[in-house]
Formats: structure tokens, C-alpha cells, sequence
């Protein structure tokens, strides 16, 4: 059965669904099987593995408001072992429809609940909000990432978030848990980086990944080009980085061995 993963900020640019189609990718060069499931109207993790748009027509708004079976609709990825749950701008009015629906923060879990027995890990990518879709991605999660950005707002509406999973861990999700705090858009140069660091590091402790992910202009590059950064640059340091993010994940969860020097890769 699936470990369920929600990558969620309420705020924006911090890195989730850079996040979510990376460490998706590099789970899945790690032979896992992975589902992404992306809950964002942008669609953003849609079109950054390779989709285009303007071609889908069924996404994981019909599974949320007509109930279509999910099986039905999964797209498989240039990438063996990763495939996708599509989204597109429907699901904006997705919220206002689920209104009135019974168990509507729950409708998601649902969904997941079809078809998590098929995949070890599935990955929701958040929109930037914390609105009704992000409540059922809570709901449905094993654990939230929450991607922190290097920068002078960094803890910002950390506290928000904070709240909302306490509220869902008591009313809706009580196994729900925090995966961990993963910083993103390191720039060693600049001493505010370091700073964040330090902070995000004396609050939430062990919370906190040791793994980073710099600011690299790979990463930047590679949705344009519909690809993981792990296709797109495999030796460039954000394919480095999430790998080894992959790799601190499955440790964190016991499902690999990993220890001492073996843990990271080296860049070359």
C-alpha cells in the first residue's frame, strides 16, 4: 500500500510542485512505483512531465464531482514507474461544487483510496492555498512535506499552515503526520540563505531535511522542456539534490538501507 505524501504551502514560489514532479521522478529512478497526483488548477505538474493541456480533457476534477473512476484516467509518464492524475483549470470551480456535498473534504481520499494498493508512493501537489482541495489533500495524505524557500519570508504564514494540519489531525485525519521541512532555493552565496537555514533548523530540528535543494538554473529549465530534471540534466546539482532527497525519503520510511557515505551522491 501507498505512502501518501501532500506537498503543501499556502504560499507561492516556494517550490512545491518543482518538489513534487522531482522527488516523484527520482522515487521512481529509484524503482518505486509512483503516482502524482496533481490537485493545483494550474496544472503546473501536469504540463512539467511532459503533458500538454490543451489534450486533456478528463482530470482529477471528474474524479472529484462525477466520481470517474480514477484507473481510468491515470496518464503514464516518459519516466517507467511514474505516472500522473492530471489536472486542469476546472478544477477551480471544483471547490464551490463540493460544497454541498457530504464528506466533501473527504472526497479525495476516496479517490486515492481506488488505487494507492497499486503504487508505493503517491504525491500531491497543493495549489498555493489552504481552500477545500487542499483540506481533502490533507485529509487524504499520510504525511505533509512543506517546502520552506531560502528567503526573508520564509517562516510566514508558516503558522497558518501549522494550524490547519493541527485541526485536521483533530478532526479529519488523525493519522495524519509531517513528513518533514524540505529548504529550497539555497544560494550559499548569499548570507539571508544561511540565516534561513539556521532558523527553519531551530524551530522544527529534526523536522528538517538534511537534504537541500539549491537554486539551479536546471531546474528552472526543465518544466519548459516538459521533463523531470533527473531527463533533463541527469548530472546537474537539482537532479543531485532531489535524488538524495528521494533517498533520505525511503530512509525516513524504512524501505531502503542507507548509511554512512552512501547516503549522498556525489556530484561530479
Amino acid at each position: 500500500m501507498a505512502k501518501v505524501i501532500a506537498i503543501a504551502n499556502q504560499k507561492g514560489g516556494v517550490g512545491k510542485t518543482t518538489t513534487a514532479i522531482n522527488l516523484a521522478a527520482s522515487l521512481a529512478v529509484l524503482e518505486k512505483k509512483v503516482l502524482l497526483v496533481d490537485a493545483d488548477p494550474q496544472a503546473n505538474a501536469t504540463s512539467g512531465i511532459g503533458f500538454d493541456l490543451r489534450n486533456i480533457k478528463t482530470s482529477i476534477y471528474e474524479c472529484l464531482v462525477e466520481e470517474v473512476n480514477p484507473k481510468d484516467i491515470i496518464l503514464n509518464s516518459e519516466l517507467k514507474g511514474l505516472d500522473l492524475i492530471p489536472s486542469n483549470i476546472d478544477l477551480v470551480g471544483a471547490e464551490i461544487e463540493m460544497l454541498n456535498l457530504p464528506n466533501r473534504e473527504k472526497m479525495l481520499k476516496g479517490v486515492i483510496d481506488k488505487i494507492k494498493d497499486e503504487y508505493d508512493f503517491v504525491l500531491i501537489d497543493c495549489s498555493p492555498s489552504l481552500g477545500l482541495i487542499t483540506v481533502n489533500a490533507l485529509s487524504a495524505a499520510d504525511s505533509v512535506m512543506i517546502p520552506v524557500q531560502c528567503e526573508y519570508f520564509a517562516l510566514e504564514g508558516l503558522g497558518k499552515l501549522l494550524n490547519t494540519i493541527k485541526i485536521i489531525q483533530a478532526r479529519l485525519n488523525t493519522a495524519l503526520e509531517i513528513e518533514g521541512f524540505l529548504l529550497t532555493m539555497y544560494d550559499a552565496r548569499l548570507r539571508l540563505s544561511n540565516q534561513v537555514v539556521e532558523e527553519v533548523k531551530k524551530h522544527f530540528q529534526q523536522m528538517v531535511f538534511e537534504t537541500i535543494i539549491q537554486r539551479n538554473i536546471k531546474l528552472s529549465e526543465a518544466p519548459s522542456y516538459g521533463k523531470p530534471v533527473i531527463l533533463y540534466d541527469a548530472v546537474s546539482a537539482g537532479s543531485t539534490s532531489y535524488v538524495n532527497l528521494a533517498r533520505e525519503v525511503l530512509q525516513r520510511n524504512s524501505m531502503t538501507k542507507i548509511d554512512g557515505k552512501e547516503k549522498e551522491i556525489s556530484e561530479k
